[in-house]
């Protein structure tokens, strides 16, 4: 559908009704009792009214906000979050009173402000009066700028917010904690001829002269701060309707053309949300904000009405966007949108919480991204996801989904697999044990209940128990309050009357600590024979039984929706291998993934893995044989250091993938399947990765190509081609690749091969790359993307230059990350040195709450090395068998 508008916000906005939300907004109370808070209790704002003046050439800003305060409890001072702002003047003003002229004492480390006034503030409502001058900084926190270049080439600035987590105390001095919530009036002195965006539609725009105008947006609903959004630059706006939501996506000027497929997602999802949450979005607008550049914490962030997205995974770009980058464009916009929702209507308490924003948002994005694009397979990828829960989840520096949160540090380092991946797998095994329909309406129960509000994780439990879910609760409670994986183990099985019985135990995975007494989970387990009808458990006390109709080979996790690993005896793996074919796609999926992690993990020999994998056929489900190369390229690396047993992987791996790449070619086909371009891509880069001839040299002939034809590489697997030539490149091919991203004709372009430069194996190109990303050729946003990639390739020699440079490496990522950073450039790594590095690196930089990245990266590298030396010579052994 071709886009209806591309106009200013003033005009887009002006027929959309500023309409207060329909449900109720309850007044100002601040943090529940047993909620954590680091700001004095007693008092909450109800009302911001904030008007900044940025100046983006010389990146600092001023401010003025007058907070609405209710005082219920006399208290010494106010004290309120601030980080990198001065303030100038403070006056408190009673409801029937005069201005009082105060005194502000900031306190940097804590990130507070104290406002003095000589005397207790006595309870009651008061009007604080705020003028204070900020900075604008160049990476992802606070009020930041993002430079580019246009469309035609010319230098340009924008500026945009991200306050999650605790960063719009660097916008403006606030109670900037979930809890505080409060309704937001916004006004900026802007540019006249830059267009102004906020969480709701522009109300009205003034001519101030000087070549400014003053910009006042819509009143927001209730709201926590890290929820508000302030954008600004030389952009366009594209909209539609979506029943009475103007929908919307703005980016730099020309490029909303580019933009289509997140306009029309966004028009498609919010719908199906209206109906699944039984309450209707309460903003008259949502926008989809584009900004240049990239981030090393986040890719999106859920500002209601007004998502932030970077490019990235907005744009859609013909000439070298792949399939995976517009599916993910969908389910990105189906996240943010959903947290629209779970996160901004409903919020959680405290940090500890985040994974009700975070789970949910995961959980509703790979619904609605099944439901209205089904042939995409969105399902499997929550095999995927939980993999990804579970490899944090098996190691003892593990946390629960809820976690206690005490400092900033903690918080910025609790978006992780186990608040985003676990969270959906928990999720997805909850709403199989209640049913769709009680779920559903159990969650709209808990929207109506709690909108505007905050809540803890036991208020969407007692919701959907509440709904008809009974005993609900229970196992919630194992899953979300202990760390872990349950293990569930099949001590025997009995064909007895044309049924089979199984006995079951449950145990605990774990890559790093076998030996320890088990935590017990009451666990939802679904079991079948293949053909058979499933039948449903729950395993209690640690035993059970189970009997399951048919006799014949069996899973213990059918439809993979189980949140446990599963243990079968090798005659049922050697069954479930020779009877793969007749296993649904998500089964397959899942009993591959847990099957390889079982081996890695001491639990089985790694040859039943493997043999599983192998009987993956060649002209089986795309979506399956996708996940293959995976496995192999994992052999791969285990078996780094002994090129000749990794030759053997590679032989096996050009055997079994190449006749299916043979089958679908190395180009799109009219008429493929949906599925065939995301195998396309696996088995290209996999198989490149790997050194394999035939791969290697058609990713010559089409770099070579280029030198008559620029567009020869054009296309979904340009990036791939691409991605190969950096791996394997030679100081000729690094030189070429650096020509082509300076020539770059989109920002977007450009950091995608400023980063492929960092891929060489030839650590000599590594060292060029890091040395390059410390120049401002690559842009200050890709230098990072540069040294992660190099990281990832040779990770001792990143983070030794990154120790040696330190100061200029936290320059270029955000604050928020610069805990983490170290963490993940090393965390790759089989080196015992690498734990040595990264442990004095913690030991000297971090504190004790703000090393648990770097913690968790050091068992992840222990583990590594202790499977990869008990499990090298028996898998250099089963691919030397494979002939």
């Amino acid at each position: 559908m071709p886009l209806k508008n591309i106009l200013p916000l003033l005009i887009a906005a002006a027929p959309v009704a500023l309409a207060a939300p329909v449900l109720a907004q309850t007044a100002p109370v601040g943090p529940a009792a047993g909620v954590t808070t680091q700001l004095p209790r007693g008092a909450a704002p109800s009302h911001y009214a904030i008007e900044v003046t940025p100046d983006a050439a010389k990146l600092k800003f001023t401010g003025k906000v007058t907070i609405d305060v209710n005082v219920a409890t006399a208290l010494p001072a106010l004290v309120l979050n601030a980080a990198d702002l001065s303030v100038s003047s403070v006056t408190l003003t009673p409801a029937k009173g005069k201005p009082i002229t105060g005194t502000a004492k900031v306190d940097a480390e804590a990130q507070t402000v104290t406002f003095d006034f000589g005397k207790p503030v006595q309870p009651g409502s008061y009007t604080l009066a705020i003028a204070y001058a900020g900075i604008i900084n160049q990476q992802a926190n606070g009020l930041f700028a993002l430079d580019y270049t246009d469309n035609a080439g010319a230098a340009k600035r924008a500026l945009f917010t991200q306050f999650e987590a605790p960063d719009a105390r660097r916008f403006v001095p606030s109670f900037d904690e979930p809890s505080y919530k409060a309704t937001f009036d916004l006004s900026a002195i802007v540019p006249a001829d830059q267009l102004a965006v906020g969480n709701m539609p522009v109300k009205n725009a003034k001519d101030i002269g000087g070549g400014k105008k003053l910009v006042t947006f819509g009143t927001s609903p209730k709201m926590s701060s890290y929820l508000l959004f302030f954008g600004l630059g030389e952009l366009d706006r594209a909209t539609k309707m979506a029943g009475k939501t103007e929908v919307g996506v703005i980016t730099g000027k020309g490029n909303t053309g580019k933009a289509q497929l997140a306009l029309d997602a966004s028009a498609a999802i919010l719908p199906y949300y209206n109906d699944y949450f039984g309450v209707p979005f309460p903003l008259p607008k949502l926008d989809n904000v584009a900004g240049p550049g990239q981030s090393q914490f986040f890719s999106a962030m859920e500002n209601w009405g007004a998502i932030f997205t970077f490019e990235r995974t907005l744009l859609v770009d013909p000439r070298f966007t792949s399939e995976e980058t517009k599916r993910a464009i969908f389910e990105v916009a189906a996240h943010e949108m959903a947290h629209q929702w779970f996160g901004d209507l409903v919020t959680m308490a405290w940090w500890d919480d985040l994974w009700l924003n975070e789970g949910f948002a995961s959980w509703m994005a790979t619904k609605v991204t099944d439901k209205l694009n089904p042939d995409w397979e969105a399902l499997l990828s929550r095999v995927d996801g939980r993999e990804r829960a579970m490899s944090l989840d098996a190691l003892k520096t593990t946390h629960p989904v809820v976690q206690k949160i005490h400092t900033v540090d903690e918080v910025n380092q609790a978006f992780d697999a186990i608040t985003y991946q676990k969270g959906e797998a928990v999720i997805t095994m909850l709403e199989g044990y209640a049913g769709e329909d009680a779920w559903k309406a159990g969650i709209q129960s808990y929207m109506k209940q709690h909108a505007y509000g905050n809540t803890v994780t036991d208020d969407l439990w007692k919701a959907v128990e509440g709904a008809g879910a009974k005993g609900l609760v229970s196992i919630a409670h194992d899953f979300t309050s202990q760390p872990g994986i349950p293990l569930v183990k099949v001590d025997s099985a009995q064909c007895q009357g044309g049924n089979t019985l199984l006995t079951l135990s449950q145990g605990e995975f774990s890559r790093d600590a076998k030996d320890k007494t088990p935590l017990s989970w009451n666990v939802p387990v679904k079991a079948q024979v293949l053909g058979g009808e499933a039948q449903r458990l729950i395993l209690s006390g640690g035993k059970g039984q189970i009997t399951l109709p048919g006799c014949g080979a069996y899973v213990i996790n059918a439809g993979q929706t189980g949140y446990y690993r599963s243990l079968y005896p090798a005659d049922n793996m050697q069954a479930l291998a020779k009877g793969f074919g007749q296993l649904s796609s998500m089964d397959q999926t899942g009993l591959m993934a847990d099957n390889f992690q079982l081996a890695l993990g001491g639990y089985q020999p790694i040859g039943l893995a493997l043999d599983l994998i192998d009987a993956v056929p060649a002209n089986g489900s795309p979506s399956v044989l996708a996940e293959v190369p995976s496995y192999l390229k994992s052999s791969y690396d285990m078996l780094e250091g002994d090129t000749a047993a990794q030759a053997k992987v590679a032989a096996y791996a050009a055997r079994k993938l190449s006749p299916a790449l043979a089958a679908i070619g190395y180009d799109a086909k009219a008429g493929e399947g949906a599925q065939v371009p995301v195998l396309r891509t696996s088995l290209v880069s996999t198989l490149g990765s790997m050194g394999d001839k035939a791969v290697v040299a058609e990713a010559n002939r089409r770099f070579a190509a280029l030198a008559t034809n620029p567009a020869a590489l054009d296309g979904p697997l340009r990036n791939v081609w691409l991605g190969i030539i950096a791996q394997n490149a030679d100081q000729t091919n690094w030189d070429k690749l650096r020509v082509m991203a300076k020539a770059a004709q989109s920002d977007l372009d450009k950091s995608t091969l400023y980063a492929l430069l960092g891929r060489a194996k030839d650590e000599k190109l590594g060292q060029q790359a890091l040395d390059l990303a410390l120049t401002d050729e690559p842009g200050k946003t890709t230098s990072a993307a540069i040294i992660g990639q190099v990281g990832a390739a040779h990770p001792m020699q990143a983070v030794d230059y990154v120790l040696a440079h330190k100061a200029q490496y936290e320059a270029l990522i955000d604050v928020s990350a610069r805990s983490q950073a170290l963490a993940r450039l090393g965390g790759g790594s089989a080196d015992p040195a690498m734990v040595t590095k990264l442990d004095a690196y913690a030991t000297q930089y971090l504190t004790p709450e703000s090393r648990k990245v770097v913690d968790r990266s050091i068992a992840a590298i222990k583990t590594r090395i202790e499977t990869r030396s008990r499990l090298k010579a028996p898998t250099a052994a089963w691919f030397a068998g494979k002939k």
